[in-house]
């Protein structure tokens, strides 16, 4: 009987490896270098979520955090029935959806043309051009914005003949939003994509084409198959961040005329927050943000996941 468990512990044992005190002073160096992101990490992501108590508190500076009143959802309740509540939501969530959209395959588009390209210093100056906007800050790309789309002198009326205020047009607000998000990012996806499919070996587009394969069956049983894996990360994450309108360029564009298609929660967390300094209201309004893309992360991950074990598609 005794022999029976040591030999049933004995596989146990072999099955763990090494005990993990062993592989901790055998590779003490490598997890000393580890211990400083966790660290960094635990202080300045997961201790400051200690705060997120105010969002059910009303706070007050002078009683800190225990000390102010225990609220509840009242704060959550008065956002769901805010005048603008549904006016934030379908311009958030539009914004973001027409983005994802259009901004989504384009760079794989351009990245799948790009590879074909054979006039190399074509390709060169071709890719400076759709690389160079992601390196410019939003300020000076909606500075761009502005003068281009100014109602005198600017680019666009100066080659239409025509004197129109675009950015005091809420109609016109979500196609200058996302023809200048995909002019700004579209060359950031392009370099991801390009660098994995330099990854190809060639002897499989000659394969190919002894094969007979056209250029498209070349792209679609050879490069995009290689390309799956970093579309489909891409794609959970750009779900994942469906509520985050960019704050910054949303702010920078927005007039009072716009506003009808403008006014998003990023920019209601940062008025309420800020500028009024309701920072309970403004906190349970970020964290109604937030949980909504939790939500939307998790379900599109197990989408991608159950997508992923087929590809017989490809």
């Amino acid at each position: 009987m005794s022999r029976n468990k040591s030999a049933a512990a004995k596989p146990a044992v072999m099955s763990g490896g090494k005990p993990l005190g062993r592989r901790i002073k055998d590779n003490w160096q490598l997890y000393l270098m580890l211990l400083v992101p966790v660290v960094l990490t635990i202080i300045y992501k997961y201790i400051p979520m200690y705060g997120i108590q105010i969002a059910f508190r009303d706070y007050k500076a002078s009683k800190g955090f225990m000390g102010s009143e225990w609220v509840g959802l009242e704060w959550f309740l008065r956002f769901f029935s805010a005048p603008t509540f549904w006016r934030m939501m379908k311009n958030t969530i539009l914004l973001s959806l027409y983005s994802l959209l259009w901004g989504f395959p384009i760079p794989i588009i351009l990245a799948l043309m790009m590879n074909q390209m054979r006039f190399h210093r074509f390709k060169r100056i071709t890719q400076t051009v759709l690389y160079a906007p992601h390196f410019i800050s939003t300020m000076v790309i909606c500075g761009m914005i502005r003068i281009f789309l100014s109602p005198s002198g600017g680019l666009i009326n100066l080659i239409a003949g025509t004197s129109i205020d675009f950015l005091t047009e809420s109609s016109a607000f979500r196609t200058i939003y996302i023809a200048s998000g995909i002019w700004q990012d579209a060359g950031w996806g392009i370099i991801v994509y390009m660098a994995t499919l330099a990854n190809v070996d060639t002897s499989l587009y000659e394969a190919a084409k002894v094969d007979g394969a056209s250029l498209f069956q070349r792209i679609l049983h050879i490069d995009i198959p290689e390309l799956a894996p970093i579309m489909v990360l891409n794609l959970i994450m750009s779900v994942g961040g469906l509520m985050n309108v960019g704050f910054e360029k949303v702010w920078l564009l927005q007039t009072d005329l716009n506003k009808a298609a403008s006014d998003v929660i990023a920019v209601y967390v940062y008025q309420q927050g800020i500028e009024r300094a309701k920072y309970s209201y403004s906190t349970a309004v970020g964290l109604f943000n937030t949980v909504i893309n939790i939500i939307l992360l998790i379900a599109v991950n197990k989408v991608a996941n159950r997508i992923s074990e087929d590809t017989s598609f490809i």
